[in-house]
């Protein structure tokens, strides 16, 4: 009696896992791939997630999920990082999708150095600085890392533009201070060749000020004597 109860209850609830995921399915198939493409395109959305396509299409967050990892699948989308994902013909700037991919965020380091002309080197992996933990991951091909820096210093950098594309990229002398203040705490040199006529010094010590540490301030005026 009890295992008939039992089996009843099983397959009343197969059932319903096959009811709710057709119902999902035929919902995700409403979406045609054409419609999907020009809606969030004429909504100059370069990286989407399930809850855009819950309000452009007015889908459930299961139907968005399952319609994205479908086209996702058949590579009619790409996937950035988790639950954010590209048009592979449309794929925003590096710089861009730094400050998209993981935030509050703002580029520096040697990247952002290498981009103000301040060091000489090519910097391929793109750096940044995050009030939130310190992550380092690949996306589409680049190499993203996010240093995690107090919220004081959270400071210095302004809105810079690649073609259609904003970003937030730091200062040179913020781009420099952020370096040092690393490099200091992780007991590495200091960066040896660099544009020093590129840098202000008034400002850079103003920008390290807001760390708050001897050890940096020594640094930066033993750099940039």
């Amino acid at each position: 009696m009890f295992g008939g109860t039992e089996i009843f209850i099983i397959h009343t609830n197969s059932i319903a896992f096959l009811l709710s995921f057709q119902y999902i399915s035929n919902m995700a198939k409403s979406v045609n791939r054409s419609d999907f493409m020009v809606k969030i395109k004429a909504k100059g959305i370069a990286v989407f997630s399930s809850r855009d396509i819950e309000v452009l299409f007015k889908v459930s967050k299961v139907a968005a999920t399952f319609l994205l990892h479908r086209y996702s699948k058949q590579g009619f989308i790409l996937q950035a990082r988790q639950g954010l994902y590209v048009f592979p013909d449309a794929v925003p700037p590096e710089t861009y999708l730094a400050n998209v991919l993981y935030g509050p965020s703002y580029i520096s380091g040697e990247f952002a150095l290498s981009y103000h002309g301040i060091i000489p080197e090519t910097v391929y992996e793109i750096t940044s600085v995050t009030t939130k933990s310190t992550r380092r991951f690949e996306a589409l091909g680049k190499v993203y890392s996010y240093r995690r820096i107090k919220q004081s210093a959270f400071a210095g950098y302004s809105v810079e533009k690649q073609g259609k594309f904003a970003f937030y990229l730091a200062d040179p002398e913020k781009a420099f201070v952020d370096t040092l203040y690393y490099r200091v705490i992780f007991g590495k040199q200091p960066i040896s060749r660099f544009n020093r006529e590129k840098i202000n010094k008034r400002k850079a010590l103003s920008y390290a000020g807001l760390f708050r540490n001897r050890k940096l301030i020594s640094a930066l005026n033993e750099a940039l004597a």
